[in-house]
């Protein structure tokens, strides 16, 4: 796994940016991009598990489009262009800055599910930040708006992670996450899944760069058929994920 995720990387940052990270820093988001990082994210689908009840989704190419709608249409217009303003703060200590981008963040998210998924995990990495005591996680863990990606913003800036492969990681986690749920539900050969994932992850160039013309008042964006998942998910008879 370890082997996938370098040479994914490597293919997604390729030319290498102005602010390339440093190789210790990159042992440190290798890290925080494992799906052993302990924040709980196996257990969310984010509304694929009731996509593929509804037979939206049923095999790699409903998966592919299912996963590339969002990517282009919700996590490209919102997730990113908010992670690098995140970035920014965190890299200014400007903790008012980020409790604001925190809350259009959370705003964003269309269900309950959708807002306790995401909350949850920025808890969790906030929890696990204090015990590897970075100290500019701590103020998180009482605060009610707490995004991942506010908790992965602050750990690349502690380790020195440059911006680009912020991006790169945070979308490589989204991706990877969203595969293997796939893998589980339809379900999928883990090859199938290794080949979607490989595939998918090159269109992750384009994504950021269309999050970095976003300005901020653009900021935004969803697709009401995943809103419309993860709401009928909140109801399913039988479920592996909580989202």
């Amino acid at each position: 796994m370890r082997i996938q995720v370098t040479h994914i990387i490597t293919i997604m940052t390729e030319p290498q940016p102005k602010d390339p990270t440093s190789r210790s820093a990159l042992n440190r988001i290798l890290q925080l991009a494992s799906a052993n990082l302990p924040v709980g994210s196996y257990a969310y689908s984010q509304g694929l598990e009731w996509a593929v009840e509804a037979n939206w989704v049923h095999d790699v190419e409903s998966l592919s489009q299912w996963v590339l709608a969002q990517l282009d249409n919700s996590v490209a217009t919102t997730d990113l262009p908010t992670l690098l303003r995140l970035y920014d703060a965190a890299g200014q200590r400007d903790f008012a800055r980020l409790q604001e981008l925190s809350r259009l963040l959370i705003a964003s998210r269309e269900t309950l599910e959708f807002v306790k998924d995401d909350c949850g995990r920025g808890k969790a990495l906030a929890r696990l930040m204090s015990g590897l005591e970075i100290s500019a996680a701590t103020q998180w863990l009482d605060q009610a708006d707490t995004p991942f990606a506010t908790l992965f913003a602050i750990a690349c800036i502690e380790w020195q992670v440059s911006k680009h492969d912020c991006l790169v990681a945070y979308l490589w986690i989204w991706l990877e996450g969203q595969i293997l749920a796939g893998v589980k539900l339809i379900p999928l050969g883990q090859l199938q899944g290794q080949k979607l994932l490989i595939a998918l992850s090159e269109r992750s160039a384009g994504a950021i760069n269309k999050a970095m013309q976003i300005s901020e008042e653009c900021i935004g964006g969803s697709l009401p058929i995943v809103s419309l998942a993860s709401a009928l998910h909140e109801t399913q008879y039988t479920r592996l994920f909580k989202s």
